[in-house]
């Protein structure tokens, strides 16, 4: 999630893949006593919030929405104060909409501009250019991630 949020989105998907392989490749070898949760849920966070940028502070919804190289779209919703709210992200720009709910709008905040989507009319939005924080992170020995390969079992 921080490596997305300070712009390194490669290694973010990274460490998206550690999470999200983790019982589908057996690397603990232990997927026979069942799922490791926490792993599914870093999944989600990494893609929700990480690549999404979905943040809730004090009630305010926001996006700021980034995808890696190896990704072209993302797609997911949630429910959020009663209503069924999709986010599709494409390289480009964000898709905000609203499949049902109560009350006629969701008022969020998309890379820090207010955006108000009302059942029915889906809202874009262009995503900014990416800045990553430099210099890039060092990660601790013996921790850095697999890098994801195009063209690779992995990618």
């Amino acid at each position: 999630m921080i490596a997305a949020e300070v712009g390194h989105l490669d290694l973010a998907y990274d460490y998206l893949g550690e999470a999200a392989l983790m019982d589908l490749r057996d690397v603990q070898h232990n997927t026979r006593d069942g799922v490791h949760i926490a792993s599914l849920a870093g999944a989600w966070i990494a893609l929700v919030a990480g690549l999404g940028g979905m943040r809730d502070h004090d009630g305010q919804l926001s996006f700021a929405p980034r995808l890696p190289s190896r990704l072209s779209r993302l797609e997911f919703s949630l429910l959020w104060h009663g209503h069924q709210l999709r986010v599709t992200i494409s390289r480009s720009q964000a898709t905000y909409s609203i499949r049902n709910g109560h009350g006629t709008a969701v008022e969020l905040l998309h890379h820090g501009e207010p955006v108000t989507v009302t059942v029915g009319n889906p809202v874009r939005r262009p995503i900014p250019p990416c800045q990553p924080l430099t210099p890039p992170p060092q990660q601790p020995p013996g921790r850095a991630p697999v890098r994801r390969t195009i063209g690779g079992t992995d990618a």
